[in-house]
Order: structure tokens, then C-alpha cells, then sequence
């Protein structure tokens, strides 16, 4: 109910879901392009609820919740010895998947520093609860040294880059600003990146978290190969799950030419 509600109130937010499932999803059709919005918005709304849940709910109530596959993937690459880059993607259940598989697995996890010094104090706290260690997504040195000492660090670099950082690749057939760092720190620290998909289950009972195998011939010599090949993976989760991807990012900001018209 939460959902039409939202849709309300962030009318610059729901344009951009638009214009980006437009993009994305051509093929439904004007009606199928608005049900995916409105279930877009139900999936935010639910989310906006989680987050609190994840931060302040008891290990209790947290029980049941998660169907866990793959767990020995992500062990088979901690063996390995050289660190862990767990690679995720923006759906609206991150948070409160993020949690319940450290009642799993111990990690560490980067954040999106907030405009709201009060949010990002809660946000990251309330991480540092459950995490080894919880740092800026721009604190590069602290992460090349958790990954060099042989730690699992949550990652997710879908969200759009800055030109000069960036990398034009595909997404969903249209060129987009992606970071290359996947690549990079593979091949600085010689990290498994291991795959990690997490969702709602659609009966509503919890959560599906699926750990992938680590990537074969991964980091190769071709950054923008490399970079596609993550793209491709979180392409084809979101064709699965469409209504749980964060649509309301604005991840075509950043055009391939300064004299592209903008998207939004």
C-alpha cells in the first residue's frame, strides 16, 4: 500500500523509473511498461519498511527468512586466500539481504555515503553490527586491504560513473557508464569475484540469496570485456526479477558523448 504512495511523493524519482524501464523493456508495450512502474513502486514501498527492520530487528525474527544456495561457492574462493569481492546489484531487498547472510558468512561492506549525516551515522553503524569492518565505497586503500588480507567484501557497481572513471558498456543494449573496478581490483589483489543475487521470494514467505560459482578467467587483459561481463550477469538477473531493480537510479546519466541528449 506503501507503494502509490511513494510514487506520489517522489514524482522525479518515478519519472526516472519510467524512462529507464522504457528503455529497458521496449518490448512490453506502453500497459506492460506502467504495470512493471506500479510494481516497481510496490517493491520500494515494501523495501522502505525492511530497511528499518534489517537495522534494529532481533536475530529472531530474522530466523526462516532466507533460502541460502551456493554457500560452498563462496567458500571454495575464500580458500583460495586471496579475498573475496562478493558481487551484488542494487534490488530493493539489498539491505536486508545483505544481513541475513552474515548470519552465514563474515564480510565487510562498502556504503554510499548520505547527504544526511543522521542516515549515513545509522546506516553505517547499524552495518558495523553485523560486519568486520563497514567503510565508503571511495575508500579505495582500506579495500585493497581487506581484499589482500584475504577478506569477503559486498560490492555492488551497478549504479552510473563519472565520465572520467568510467567505462561505456552495454546494459540492457544501451551504452552505460560503469566502472571498470571489478577488473581493477581483481587484478591488483588476484580476489574471486563471486556472483550474489539476492531477492523477495514472490509469495512474500522471504528471501532467495543465491551465491554463484567465482568467475572462470576472471580478471582477463581487457578491462571493457571484463566490465561487459559483469553488466551481462546483472542483466540477466534483473530480466528475472524486473520490479525489484532500483529503477529509480538514474543509471544512463552519463551519455557516451557530451552532445548525446539527455535521458532525463
Amino acid at each position: 500500500m506503501l507503494g502509490p504512495v511513494l510514487r506520489l511523493l517522489v514524482r522525479g524519482r518515478a519519472h526516472v523509473a519510467r524512462r529507464n524501464i522504457e528503455l529497458c523493456f521496449p518490448e512490453l508495450g506502453k500497459d506492460g511498461q506502467e504495470q512493471l512502474l506500479e510494481a516497481h513502486f510496490v517493491s520500494l514501498g515494501i523495501s522502505a519498511l525492511e530497511v528499518p527492520f534489517t537495522w534494529w530487528s532481533s536475530e529472531r525474527r530474522l530466523e526462516g527468512l532466507a533460502n541460502i544456495s551456493g554457500l560452498e561457492n563462496l567458500q571454495a574462493a575464500i580458500d583460495v586466500g586471496q579475498g573475496v569481492l562478493l558481487l551484488s546489484a542494487h534490488f530493493t531487498s539489498l539491505e536486508i539481504c545483505g544481513r541475513l547472510l552474515t548470519r552465514k558468512t563474515a564480510l565487510d561492506a562498502m556504503y554510499r555515503p548520505s547527504a544526511s549525516p543522521v542516515v549515513e551515522y545509522v546506516m553505517a553503524r547499524s552495518r558495523a553490527l553485523e560486519c568486520g569492518e563497514v567503510f565508503p565505497r571511495d575508500d579505495i586503500r582500506r579495500l585493497l586491504r581487506r581484499l589482500r588480507a584475504g577478506h569477503v567484501v559486498w560490492y555492488a557497481p551497478d549504479q552510473n560513473t563519472q565520465r572520467r572513471k568510467a567505462v561505456f558498456v552495454r546494459f540492457f543494449g544501451h551504452l552505460a557508464a560503469t566502472t571498470p573496478a571489478t577488473h581493477k581490483l581483481a587484478k591488483m589483489t588476484g580476489a574471486r569475484v563471486v556472483p550474489f543475487r539476492s531477492v523477495r521470494k514472490a509469495d512474500g514467505s522471504g528471501y532467495r540469496l543465491e551465491l554463484e560459482p567465482a568467475l572462470e578467467g576472471f580478471p582477463s587483459e581487457d578491462s571493457e570485456a571484463d566490465t561487459q561481463r559483469i553488466n551481462d550477469i546483472i542483466e540477466r538477473w534483473v530480466r528475472e526479477d524486473p520490479d525489484q531493480y532500483l529503477w529509480i537510479h538514474r543509471r544512463f546519466r552519463t551519455r557516451p558523448d557530451r552532445n548525446d541528449p539527455r535521458i532525463y
